[in-house]
């Protein structure tokens, strides 16, 4: 391992150390929390004791987060070579490619010294929101009524700008269309990314471009947030399926975690007592909230699937309505959050 590839390894498990209990979540699911360590059989994900992997600590020396053993072999590393092994990768490049997709991070660009150091960091995602607009009487309102999502009171999370960059790939020219922006935050508020929605120039849905989707900044963890939550939550992965379900379910706090893989990864509030996992309906969103409520078990939290009659909450309020949705939703939850409905289907 050298040079550049040396420096992007170091970083690359930096990062992985800070997110080091999403990581076992992801890849030692088998294993449990106890205090400060994940614990598991082995690097197999075999159920089990023997492996003690550090959640928390220092980026780098003694104690570091991140750091592992196996008492029972002896074996030892960080988190890259706990990836390795868990996947059965023997080159470093696949290895730091597969970190970098759980990371949902680029591909490895070459250097070029006109790019700006802080494009597509936290502070870059921080700008960019904050430089956008409420949405009220702009092109992302028309675009969600458009979804058939009318209750739009109280979305701090959410934001218009009329002229948002967009290139289609690197070397392509810059376009500018309008777009719909929402903030993605830590469990304390702060901002840490920005999904962006590219929309048609009348709002009538999204742009015609070939990835009218995107978000930069740190997403792993983190999430669209609507609502303060107290000690009940619905999570699910896109932004229009929440807000479809929170038009049915105004006073229910929800949070949208943006990809299957980013669900299963979320940080979940302290002080939780029931969560309900609104699905997708292809096979990675069952997964993932499969995956999330066995998580939510074993963390001590009741978990409740809430599942749609089609693809998607954002299809069902289209293709049935609010009324019927919000008699669909009714039978799924728990008597005592039926407070959270509306009675009229819309919040």
């Amino acid at each position: 391992m050298e040079g550049p590839m040396r420096e992007d390894a170091a970083a690359i498990a930096r990062r992985l150390a800070r997110n080091a209990e999403a990581v076992c979540r992801h890849y030692l699911f088998n294993g449990r929390r106890e205090g400060r360590w994940w614990t598991v059989g082995d690097v197999a994900n075999t159920p089990g004791r023997s492996l003690f992997v550090r959640l928390y600590g220092p980026d780098t020396g003694r104690g570091a987060a991140g750091k592992w053993t196996d008492a029972a072999t002896g074996e030892h590393g960080d988190l890259l070579d706990l990836i390795a092994r868990a996947r059965g990768l023997d080159s470093l490049r696949d290895v730091l490619d597969e970190a970098r997709r759980f990371l949902s991070l680029p591909p490895p660009q070459r250097p070029e010294p006109r790019a700006p150091v802080a494009a597509g960091s936290p502070d870059a995602a921080r700008r960019l929101f904050h430089a956008g607009q409420p949405i009220k009487g702009t092109l992302a309102e028309t675009y969600l009524r458009a979804r058939g999502i009318t209750y739009l009171d109280d979305l701090p999370a959410l934001r218009f700008h009329p002229r948002c960059y967009y290139r289609a790939e690197e070397n392509a020219p810059v376009e500018t269309w309008p777009a719909m922006l929402a903030a993605v935050t830590d469990l304390d508020g702060t901002i840490t990314g920005v999904h962006r929605t590219w929309l048609a120039r009348d709002g009538s849905g999204k742009a015609p471009v070939a990835t009218p989707r995107r978000a930069i900044g740190r997403l792993l963890g983190n999430g669209v947030r609507f609502g303060v939550v107290q000690d009940v939550v619905a999570v699910g992965e896109g932004i229009e399926t929440m807000l479809a379900l929170r038009c049915v379910m105004p006073k229910l706090p929800m949070i949208a975690a943006l990809s299957a893989n980013h669900l299963v990864a979320l940080a979940l509030p302290p002080g939780l007592r029931r969560l309900y996992a609104a699905q997708d309906g292809d096979h990675a969103g069952i997964r993932a909230a499969a995956m999330l409520t066995e998580w939510a078990w074993r963390a001590g939290i009741e978990p409740i699937d809430v599942c749609p009659r089609s693809d998607d909450f954002n299809s069902d309020l289209r293709q049935i309505g609010p009324l019927e949705l919000a008699a669909w939703v009714r039978v799924q939850i728990a008597p005592e959050d039926t407070v959270c409905l509306s009675p009229t289907g819309i919040g």
